[in-house]
């Protein structure tokens, strides 16, 4: 039998989304990749179909839109498990009726590889196809590459204003079971919004960064803020799971050359992206790119050969030990570990490394200290005690690493909001921290 071409095995696949959905068998679990890599002409056809399905469920980093699935009414049909809350999913997670998987990002895949979260089919954003027959999933590689490798169905849905990226993110057509053709628009984010006390906070984080060092910057307001505050450094490297239009700003300024890595010189490497067309459009075929699954950009232990890694990322709330809660509100789930201790724990590995968690002083227009004796009950433990380096608020900077518990106290009430500071030295002496 002759092989086919790629180009025949395309059009011999080519279905559309409502169809695709027949390739669902009750209980299945599927697989979409994070934020903007998720397919919104499958994941709408899922929504119009669901209530043919039983108990199948959709695995997420990170969902950005809020498709009919999410339906308190039929989630013994169709059911959302989050491996990280977003917008669209966070209410659901709050009321109980989608699911949470705790896991670092960097070991989603292996989680995959072992069967410990099902990989039953995959739905996911892709490329056009090249003319040797492969696609790019350069939006997200994240844990979707590990299913990709493990699912019994793999359906694309290729568009064009996908960017083709280089790196460890490619499928072959031979590896797909069925392709579904969409023109939407590839989902947006505008930076976010950044006030005085973001401001504040970057300035002492961006002091601290030297020319040369490699960067990993987590999403939100202050990450960002750090970014635009860089515009004066030299040669700064990147290797982040997130690439978003900060990163694309410092390449445009000439900051960001990737030249003084030690670990592949010369590349950007990231797993997911997020941002806007613009950014999308960078990523096209562009050598400077890598895009390579979590698994490898989040891995402590690859990403702690980059030489002054800088980790920044942002907590809800912080205790007197150092631990820091910033995934939840008490109990309630806001959002995840994601990448954060990944990083924290490569930058901590790394030669001349710094890992910032970073957070304003206070919530609710000035009423809650974010810097608390101990962690509210219920509070999700996100970056522990043991791997904590510093803590920025606009008050200032803490260095957590190698003091004992009551140097640690001292030096958080020192950058707490001043009203809050008497209230947490009374609280530290009846728990013996001062």
């Amino acid at each position: 039998m002759q092989h086919q071409s790629p180009q025949a095995l395309f059009e011999s696949k080519k279905v559309s989304a409502h169809d695709a959905i027949t390739l669902l068998r009750d209980g299945d679990c599927i697989i979409v990749p994070s934020g903007a890599g998720e397919p919104p002409a499958l994941l709408t056809a899922l929504s119009d179909r669901r209530r043919e399905l039983r108990d199948v469920k959709v695995a997420q980093i990170l969902a950005l839109r809020k498709y009919a699935y999410f339906d308190c009414e039929t989630t013994q049909n169709v059911r959302h498990l989050a491996l990280f809350f977003g917008g669209a999913s966070r209410a659901a997670g709050q009321a109980g009726w989608a699911d949470f998987v705790p896991a670092y990002f960097s070991e989603i895949p292996v989680l995959i590889e072992r069967g410990q979260i099902p990989a039953d089919v995959v739905f996911a954003l892709a490329s056009p196809m090249n003319e040797h027959g492969f696609f790019a999933l350069s939006l997200a590689a994240d844990y979707t590459m590990a299913a990709v490798a493990k699912a019994r169905a793999v359906v694309l849905e290729v568009n064009p204003n996908v960017p083709f990226a280089h790196g460890q993110c490619h499928v072959h057509i031979d590896q797909v079971a069925a392709v579904v053709e969409s023109q939407d628009p590839v989902f947006e984010v505008g930076l976010p919004k950044i006030g005085p006390v973001q401001e504040a906070i970057a300035g002492y984080v961006a002091d601290m960064i030297e020319d040369g060092s490699t960067l990993q910057i987590g999403y939100g307001g202050i990450p960002d803020a750090v970014v635009m505050q860089l515009s004066h450094k030299r040669d700064l490297g990147i290797h982040t799971e997130m690439i978003g239009d900060g990163i694309l700003k410092l390449v445009e300024e000439g900051v960001v050359t990737n030249r003084r890595k030690t670990f592949m010189p010369g590349k950007m490497v990231a797993t997911f992206a997020l941002g806007s067309k613009k950014l999308y459009d960078f990523m096209h075929h562009n050598p400077m790119l890598e895009m390579h699954p979590v698994s490898f950009t989040n891995d402590p232990y690859i990403a702690g050969q980059n030489d002054k890694l800088v980790a920044i990322n942002a907590s809800l709330q912080v205790d007197l030990l150092g631990q820091c809660g910033s995934e939840s509100i008490a109990h309630l789930p806001y959002s995840g570990t994601g990448g954060q201790v990944d990083f924290v724990r490569a930058a901590n590995r790394s030669r001349g490394g710094k890992a910032f968690i970073v957070l304003p002083s206070t919530a609710k227009d000035g009423t809650i200290s974010r810097i608390v004796p101990t962690l509210t009950p219920g509070t999700h433990v996100t970056t522990g005690k043991n791997d904590i380096n510093y803590v920025v608020t606009e008050y200032g900077v803490a260095q957590l690493r190698g003091k004992s518990a009551r140097q640690r106290a001292e030096a958080l009430i020192a950058i707490a909001h001043p009203d809050f500071r008497a209230e947490l030295r009374r609280a530290a002496a009846a728990i013996h921290l001062c």
